[in-house]
């Protein structure tokens, strides 16, 4: 068994300037659709969580780095993070099969100025 874990913060200032300047074309290269709409759903808190997502993602790829190499074309819609039923934020591996993974454990946060996630991974 492996544990890995990575950790990303981002400024929301950044990803809200991202969408502002390109708008669609960096929504549809990072997010999935249903992570925009559930974005777009929070309204005036809207960057806040797409920035959240977004560290995420990038926690996930810091977590998993070891195990990626050649033979992967990771892109940032591979990661999509959905909430379960009580709100909590899960992380889902799409379009690529990393194979051993047991467990992934996703905490994010955010405020008015920043977002942070934290991924944890087991392995076999």
């Amino acid at each position: 068994m492996k544990v890995t874990c990575g950790i990303d913060i981002i400024e929301i200032s950044r990803i809200k300037e991202s969408i502002e300047k390109s708008g669609e074309a960096f929504l549809d290269r990072v997010f999935t659709k249903s992570e925009i709409k559930y974005c777009e759903s929070k309204k005036k808190q809207k960057y806040q969580h797409y920035a959240a997502r977004f560290a995420a993602k990038e926690a996930a790829f810091k977590a998993l780095s070891w195990k990626i190499d050649d033979k992967y074309s990771v892109c940032w819609k591979d990661f999509e993070v959905v909430n379960d039923e009580q709100g909590r934020p899960k992380l889902k591996i799409v379009s690529i099969d990393l194979g051993d993974i047991e467990d992934i454990d996703i905490s994010i946060s955010h405020c008015k100025e920043y977002a942070v996630a934290n991924v944890t991974i087991i392995t076999k």
